[in-house]
């Protein structure tokens, strides 16, 4: 695994760029992106390209050897484009401007926009597609951040209709598979279907839907012409794009399908600040993260990756700036969190970023070095770490153990129509992933059409549209299998099956689900050890009860090696769920401190203890 750094040449004097290169090296790291967000600089009126600059910061880092990542500066078009063409910008859901001043001012649905990230694409790729020391490129910057994959401008809503033409072929299909004879919303043709963001009330969940595929469509269309521009011009390299946290906007498997690597920005302590995690989880890991958190996307990247192929291109090294609180991590935190994406299979481990920049939105954002170039403590651990990879080698293949599914649209389709507040597909399948990793497994995340091959437990957390291949796959699975609420419970279109859920898995689950509840924190079945609450379904068929509550009531249900979670995933009770799973699956697991994880890589266990920000690593027994 290699390291890098994140570096923005044009915003310190060129005559210290050298030294920066320098260090970089003695550093350890190998691997240099920069570029990403250049625009105004390598274009600073339009057709009048400067190239003088960038030319030399280039040949400075290949002088040390260093490696560059380069980026298309798409994220940020300049003021002068913006005013050219005011309409790409993105209009937020109640229609207003998402304007110039900042960054991702753009839609991606707009053509004209398109044309231009081509077009300066296309300069880029010209000038340093055959340059030695570019080995790879990264297309944009971090899709969806900022809420920008949904937009609903005009060029969005007419760009949507041609989509629905393309998809439902005629206007009458579109009616009878989103059911719009209900509160007459009856379409006469496609161009009288508008947006779903500005209805009186709810607007038609099946509508909803279709609009967060087309958005993820979008980003994929818009990522794809930049890709198709690199493969020409700069054959060989590999194409990536740094992909984000908790982050749901567009189905990251379509995206990566047309990468070489696909990347990820890690923040452990900004994420555990900003997401729905415990108080008292925010508190106790301040400093160092949850456990969970950069391995949970680690291995769901991992699995949309092509061939597997993943990357960290940002790395949290100090304090952040964006969230509520922004602690710095403990001493030996770097390290770690590298160590575990070396464990989990990265090719590379990119800071975020070499310099803290004193000016602007992310002038807090601790760097490598301090404003003043003096280097700040997370250097040191970069150096040790570079040694300790050295001495590592190449990573051995993880060894197959439990594997979780999980779909995108899954989590689209909880967001639009929850039926309980806070019950995200997405969550579910983190409590379910961090229930897997308190027992020591190593976890893979699959697309729901993957194979399940190898493995002796499958779970599937929430999956609302169950695909013909899972269910011949779960059909033909030999080992345990874990399914939780509202899986199976809708068809493409977000109908309810004609059977009632779970749908194609009634013969899997013996049953099916004849009732469903949603329950606030105060509502729940108590059983020994623990506590199940968010969701009750009531279940019918020929499964046998397998935990129940002291009411009587059953909170997980038991069909030949299947379990059916009656209650939603999350707490003591999904624990509880996995572990007799895992048992049952001739999984040797036992229960993990909760700041201790581990990981199997060939013959080598690592252990990561986050409270004491350590990592040791032992022969596997």
């Amino acid at each position: 695994m290699k390291l890098g750094v994140c570096y923005y040449p044009e915003h310190w004097p060129e005559d210290r760029w050298a030294e920066d290169a320098r260090l970089m090296r003695e550093s350890g790291l190998s691997v240099v992106r920069i570029g990403e967000f250049a625009w105004s600089r390598i274009e600073p009126e339009p057709g009048r390209f400067e190239w003088d600059w960038l030319d030399r910061a280039v040949d400075v880092l290949h002088a040390e050897g260093l490696r560059i990542i380069m980026g298309t500066p798409t994220a940020t078009p300049p003021k002068w484009l913006v005013d050219r063409m005011p309409d790409m910008v993105a209009l937020d859901r109640e229609g207003k401007p998402r304007g110039f001043g900042s960054r991702r001012h753009y839609c991606f649905s707009h053509d004209g926009y398109r044309d231009e990230a081509a077009r300066i694409t296309r300069a880029v790729a010209e000038r340093y597609g055959q340059h030695p020391a570019v080995t790879a490129w990264q297309t944009d910057n971090e899709y969806g951040c900022h809420d920008t994959v949904q937009s609903f401008s005009p060029a969005a809503r007419d760009a949507f209709r041609v989509w629905l033409a393309e998809r439902y072929e005629c206007v009458d299909a579109l009616n009878e598979a989103w059911g719009n004879v209900f509160w007459s919303m009856e379409y006469r043709s496609f161009d009288e279907v508008e947006l779903p963001n500005l209805a009186v009330t709810e607007a038609n969940p099946a509508h909803w839907l279709a609009f967060r595929r087309f958005s993820s469509d979008q980003v994929v269309r818009f990522n794809r012409v930049q890709v198709e521009i690199l493969r020409e011009l700069s054959p060989g390299r590999d194409i990536t794009h740094n992909a984000m946290g908790f982050y749901t906007g567009y189905d990251h498997h379509d995206l990566a399908a047309d990468l070489d690597v696909l990347g990820w920005d890690s923040y452990p302590l900004g994420f555990l600040e900003m997401f729905r995690f415990s108080e008292e989880d925010k508190t106790r890991f301040a400093h160092c993260g949850h456990p969970d958190i950069a391995a949970f996307h680690h291995d769901l990247y991992r699995g949309c990756a092509k061939d597997g192929r993943w990357s960290v291109l940002e790395q949290q090294p100090g304090p952040v700036n964006w969230a509520r609180h922004n602690p710095a991590p403990l001493p030996g935190m770097v390290r770690l969190w590298t160590l575990e994406a070396y464990a989990h299979g990265a090719e590379l481990v990119s800071y975020f970023r070499w310099r803290q920049f004193p000016k602007a939105q992310e002038q807090m954002h601790a760097g490598l070095l301090r404003p003043d170039a003096s280097p700040a403590p997370a250097l040191a651990e970069v150096r040790s770490t570079a040694d300790n990879l050295a001495d590592l080698g190449a990573a051995d293949e993880a060894e197959k153990q439990a594997v979780l599914v999980f779909d995108y649209q899954a989590e689209w389709m909880t967001q639009i129509q929850p039926q309980g507040e806070g019950k995200s597909a997405l969550w579910a399948a983190f409590h379910c992933y961090s229930a897997l990793r308190r027992l020591g497994l190593n976890v893979d995340i699959v697309h729901p059409d993957e194979p399940l091959n190898g493995y002796a437990l499958v779970v599937l957390p929430c999956l609302p549209i169950v695909s013909e291949p899972l269910a011949a796959n779960l059909d033909a699975f030999k080992g345990g299998i874990v399914i939780g609420p509202r899986t199976g419970s809708r068809e493409e279109n977000f109908a309810i099956p004609a059977t009632l859920p779970p749908g194609k898995l009634e013969a899997l689950m013996g049953g099916r689900i004849v009732l469903s509840e949603s329950w606030r924190d105060g509502l729940a079945i108590k059983g020994d050890g623990w506590r199940a609450t968010g969701w009750f379904d009531h279940y019918e068929g020929d499964a046998i009860p397998d935990m129940t509550g002291t009411d009587g009531r059953v909170a997980c249900w038991k069909h030949g090696t299947t379990r059916y979670a009656a209650c939603w995933p999350q707490g003591s009770f999904i624990e509880r769920v996995v572990e007799r799973a895992a048992q049952d699956a001739g999984l040797s697991a036992s229960v993990l401190p909760d700041h201790i994880r581990r990981r199997r890589c060939g013959n080598r266990v690592f252990t990561f203890d986050y409270l004491a920000a350590t990592v040791s690593h032992a022969r596997a027994e």
